[in-house]
């Protein structure tokens, strides 16, 4: 399985009774009003190139810009900042799914308490708003993206005809229900997700316009003779559990699988782009989609066939109890999709989101009722006394893999086993000598002439068996850089 994952979530945010409301300002009041564990720190952009392309061309942008940004990094190694007009809370790098969707929804604790502290602040009356969705439902989306690590070896036209039929096919089990659509596709009443909408084309470098299906950013956040960061834009914002352990897990899988050239071919759709909000508007999971050898697949086809090639990888390749949760897990899903998509109600945000809606249509109100688009929203809101979705969940009609007080420590303690816990640990511990990081560094002022940078290019190193001891016995920073070797 691919042996790091992350999540990066860009949350939408309102001040209710606010005529002067501007929603970059607003995120600036609501990451300045978090008091969790952690520090405020620049942003280090030294490493970083987003204008670089996967496929060899493209512009590097690399240097320290937008350092006005307001940035914290998160004693459980996360980073929580202003991506342009939405709060964004990006994970700690995780070795695998089950880590990966528990730090996620660390995520959502976070951004609830910065809320909450922030609406201390504001005037009388306003009410500040964040939800964990994918649209406003006025022509904007915002990302939730999945990032994944895989070996520089796999040429990427090979990531390419493998991938896009699959991150196609799995919207059913990633989306987050919508009330609606946008971006001048087809009228519909409800849908499956969020995103597919705004999906344009097949390639692509953009992310906030002509959405591609596979985005090619080669920016690895590590050794880049080595690694590619997989960034996958093509998901929702989702909020069950057992559906962001399952859309992260089966990624993973299927990389690891690619990777170990493991898939015996690609079910390559004729028409990618169409079919993605096309499966997305098809709540019947029925239609067929055409692939380039003349065959023609349903979604949950496509999904029933990339399964058994992976429980049968997973067989050969690994013992993990973590993959035979998975599997499990996403089987229970293909079949119950299959037979009755409303027993899925307790594991996908979709199909619970929209039983909630026809419970208000079989009561007599039609689906363009106001109280339907409260409903969309409503469903989404990370403050757990106003979330529908908590709601459902404290009522136990939604399946929960982990506990509050699991959360709550996932908000504060770093993954043990990659570098994100020397990052955590090290903002915790040494606060203010921390005076910059980035994913794969972190600059300290350790009181001489010159500030010390540590690089952290090997995503799997600086873990607690590793560092741990290092960093208990280190009351300074001093005695941490010289006892990883003084330079």
């Amino acid at each position: 399985m691919a042996t790091v994952i992350g999540t990066e979530t860009e949350f939408g945010i309102t001040i209710r009774n606010s005529p002067d409301f501007n929603p970059a300002l607003a995120s600036g009041l609501v990451i300045n009003s978090y008091r969790g564990s952690g520090t405020r720190v620049q942003w280090s952009f030294e490493e970083e190139s987003p204008g670089r392309d996967l496929r060899g061309f493209g512009v590097d942008t690399s240097g320290d810009y937008d350092s006005g940004v307001v940035n914290f990094v998160l004693g459980n190694g996360a980073r929580l900042y202003v991506d342009h007009a939405h709060p964004e809370y990006s994970g700690p790098e995780c070795a695998d799914p089950l880590s990966a969707a528990l730090y996620d929804k660390a995520g959502e604790y976070v951004m609830a308490q910065a809320a909450a502290n922030a609406g201390l602040l504001v005037r009388t009356g306003e009410i500040v708003d964040i939800y964990k969705n994918n649209s406003d439902s006025k022509g904007n989306s915002y990302g939730a993206h999945e990032n994944y690590l895989v070996s520089r070896l796999i040429p990427f036209g090979q990531i390419v005809d493998y991938l896009t039929g699959f991150l196609v096919s799995r919207q059913p089990l990633t989306g987050a229900g919508k009330l609606g659509s946008e971006n001048d596709r087809p009228e519909v009443t409800y849908q499956i997700t969020q995103r597919a909408d705004f999906f344009e084309e097949r390639v692509g470098l953009e992310t906030t316009l002509k959405r591609p299906i596979i985005n090619t950013r080669d920016e690895p956040h590590g050794d880049a003779e080595k690694y590619r960061r997989l960034h996958v834009i093509i998901g929702d914002a989702t909020l069950s559990e057992v559906q962001t352990f399952v859309k992260l897990g089966s990624t993973a899988l299927f990389l690891a699988a690619l990777e170990d050239g493991f898939l015996p071919e690609a079910l390559e759709l004729e028409d990618p782009v169409g079919a993605c909000w096309n499966v997305s508007h098809d709540l019947e999971m029925m239609k067929t989609y055409r692939l380039v050898d003349g065959s023609s697949m349903t979604a949950l086809d496509m999904q029933n066939r990339y399964f058994d090639w992976l429980a049968k990888y997973a067989e050969q390749a690994t013992d993990s109890p973590v993959t035979t949760h998975l599997l499990v897990e996403w089987r229970s899903l293909l079949d119950d999709l299959e037979s009755d998509p409303a027993k899925t109600a307790d594991r996908l945000d979709w199909v619970a989101k929209k039983a909630l809606m026809e419970g208000y249509v079989g009561r007599g109100a039609a689906w363009d009722d106001p109280r339907m688009a409260l409903i969309n929203l409503q469903y989404h809101n990370v403050d757990p006394d106003k979330s529908l979705f908590r709601r459902l969940q404290n009522r136990g009609t939604i399946r929960r893999l982990f506990t509050d007080s699991q959360v709550m420590e996932a908000a504060s303690e770093p993954p043990s086993e990659t570098r994100a816990y020397f990052r955590g640990k090290c903002v915790t511990k040494y606060g203010d000598k921390v005076v910059a990081a980035n994913w794969d560094s972190l600059v300290f002022d350790s009181a001489e002439a010159n500030l010390k940078r540590v690089p952290m290019m090997e995503p799997l190193r600086g873990t607690k068996a590793l560092v741990g001891s290092l960093i208990d016995e280190s009351d300074s920073v001093q005695e941490l850089i010289q006892g990883l070797g003084g330079h």
